[in-house]
């Protein structure tokens, strides 16, 4: 099954309760369509690739029996989950879905998924690297940028970038003296 580019759109951070609900934290902006029941999730690794079977080579989906708002993310009934021993299981996947099955990005607007490999420049235009990756603190994202000196790590926000331009891939940094050294 070929199912093109996919998104993380959660996190499974632990089982919840005996009956196999699982905490989900989420990383969509539209959590009601989501995790609406009848909806289905793809099963990912801890670091958000693609998870295929070791038995089978295919990949494992789950579909929405049920969600409700806990904490700062979801309690989520997957159908087929119906024990915490079952739900143990799950603890620390991610949870994606086709890129094609999202609303587009509003203007001013992308995925954390495709800040990987996109060039970044001073407000000169002088390059000072590429996105090697990024992670979530509770302040916000952060970019790990590849230089010629290493990886820097740098907030994704508007103190630092200035601007992005997604058909680009650029990013225009505005970083402070001894940031990036």
């Amino acid at each position: 099954m070929t199912i093109g580019p996919t998104a993380v759109v959660g996190r499974v951070r632990r089982a919840h309760g005996i009956k196999g609900e699982l905490v989900v934290a989420l990383e969509t902006d539209a959590p009601d369509a989501i995790f609406a029941p009848g909806a289905r999730v793809i099963v990912g690794t801890p670091d958000g690739d693609l998870a295929p079977d070791a038995r089978t080579g295919r990949l494992v989906e789950l579909v929405v029996h049920a969600a409700r708002p806990f904490q700062d993310g979801l309690l989520v009934f997957f159908t087929g989950i119906a024990d915490r021993t079952e739900a143990e299981k799950w603890r620390g996947r991610s949870l994606l879905v086709p890129v094609s099955e999202l609303e587009p990005p509003a203007e001013g607007e992308l995925w954390a998924h495709e800040l990987p490999g996109m060039r970044v420049v001073d407000p000169r235009g002088d390059l000072i690297g590429d996105v090697h990756g990024y992670y979530e603190l509770p302040q916000g994202l952060v970019l790990e940028i590849e230089t010629p000196r290493g990886l820097r790590d740098v907030p994704f926000n508007d103190a630092f970038v200035q601007a992005f331009d997604r058909d680009a891939r650029v990013i225009t940094l505005d970083a402070p003296g001894g940031l990036l050294e």
